[in-house]
């Protein structure tokens, strides 16, 4: 049993809609099909769930958005007449219009991009088609009612043997719609794959895969093969475009491996996602991946014969006050430094450091703002010795200057602050010298 998700970009048409065909037919285990919302065909399209959320702001301001309705229309109905289907947008379509008024539940609305995306492609699957209202199901705090949920996609899985299920949405107890976060039918996928204990989970899109640096700054980077969940979430904190955690948590919780593939290269392998992999006899790279984010501030305290534990508690608890999320520490004998987003401090950053004087009394207290923070992940490292030295070697001789250095208990990454004017040259020489 395998379940394949497909993304907004594999459903954009009726070219991707035979693509999908091509692959779910290509294996008979995927027996169990999630489907998002009809996305962009290019660059100046718009995606389904974007106009209806255009629906919904035209309401609120009681402006007629049916010239929407009628793009919607024409998308929905051009798929199913040049895949020659049968079923009937228009009544649907037409019977949504009319209930819509500017007491119309936005969640209902936008989640009827998935819903008819998904009707779809049932018919052209011949599978059948499963509503999420039925089979996901959320508590009343908004978290997922896992038990009822993965009971429900179960037994629609034994009933019907082949179905097509929405992404993105679900419903609470009352019967009301409810949708996920962007990115939600990614979650659908995983909680149907946990439901019917797959044997893995695919993920298509259109990347072959998670790459090793981001394409924007590294030219043709390497997609990676292999990967660890916990690889992956220290690549996800360092800003690295991966799987939303909540889409990843319940495979990973049931060890279910994780195939992200391409639906317009459905040859690639894509990148596989797995609980663990043997490190020292693994034949790939000991860099899996590098990723990185700008604008961080040091703040550094300094006071001879400090009491390290108490005025670093100190503060903490002062950071905690302004809701200033420290990323990383580093500690010294009579000073720390404690790094945090620039964007989040903003300008209480000054009352912040006013706080610190009062409340720590340093000799000496720095900031240092425009600061990137630069990671190199990779589960092997701690079975190559002279890795850290490597890298910053790497960098000194590139010109760039280290201005932190953290590395997690794990040892699964090493972090390096630099300026983000180094920020682009940092990513290049470590991809180059590691990876490319």
């Amino acid at each position: 049993m395998k379940v394949a998700k497909f993304g907004g970009s594999s459903v954009a048409g009726a070219g991707q809609f035979r693509k999908v065909k091509a692959i779910v037919e290509s294996d008979p285990e995927r027996r169990i099909v999630v489907i998002s919302a009809a996305g962009k065909r290019d660059p100046d399209d718009h995606k389904l769930t974007d106009l209806l959320y255009l629906c919904h702001a035209h309401l609120n301001y009681g402006v007629s958005c049916s010239d929407i309705f009628h793009t919607i229309q024409q998308r929905l109905t051009g798929i199913r007449d040049e895949l020659g289907l049968k079923y009937d947008v228009e009544a649907e379509l037409s019977a949504l219009e009319k209930s819509l008024s500017k007491d119309s539940q936005v969640d209902f609305l936008v989640s009827r991009g998935e819903y008819f995306t998904s009707r779809l492609m049932a018919e052209f699957l011949g599978y059948t088609f499963v509503d999420a209202a039925d089979c996901v199901f959320f508590n009343f705090d908004g978290s997922i009612d896992f038990e009822h949920t993965y009971e429900a996609i179960a037994a629609a899985s034994e009933q019907y043997g082949r179905i097509v299920i929405p992404g993105f949405y679900g419903k609470v107890s009352t019967g009301r719609v409810k949708v996920m976060t962007r990115g939600g039918s990614d979650i659908t996928g995983s909680l149907a794959a946990v439901a019917v204990n797959a044997e893995v989970y695919e993920n298509w899109t259109d990347v072959s895969g998670i790459l090793m640096a981001d394409p924007r700054i590294v030219a043709n980077p390497e997609p990676i093969k292999k990967i660890t969940y916990a690889e992956l979430r220290e690549l996800a904190f360092m800003g690295a475009t991966v799987l939303h955690e909540e889409s990843v948590q319940p495979v990973r919780e049931k060890g279910i491996p994780l195939n992200i593939r391409n639906t317009n290269r459905p040859q690639d392998p894509g990148t596989m996602i797995v609980g663990s992999i043997d490190r020292e006899n693994s034949d790939e790279r000991f860099i899996t991946g590098i990723a990185g984010r700008r604008n961080f501030t040091i703040i550094t305290v300094q006071k001879h014969d400090m009491n390290t534990s108490l005025m670093l508690r100190q503060a903490l608890e002062v950071f905690d006050r302004y809701h200033a999320p420290v990323e990383h520490i580093a500690l010294g004998l009579d000073s720390f430094a404690l790094v945090t987003s620039s964007t989040g401090l903003g300008e209480s950053v000054y009352q912040l450091m006013g706080e610190l004087q009062k409340t720590c009394r340093p000799d000496k207290l720095e900031q240092q703002d425009g600061i990137s923070l630069v990671a190199a992940v990779g589960r092997k490292m701690p079975f190559r010795p002279g890795t850290s030295g490597k890298l910053f070697r790497a960098l000194g001789e590139a010109g760039v200057n280290i201005r932190t250095i953290a590395q997690g208990a794990d040892e699964l990454s090493i972090i390096v602050g630099v300026s983000n004017s180094d920020y682009e040259t940092a990513i290049r020489v470590l991809y180059d010298g590691f990876a490319g």
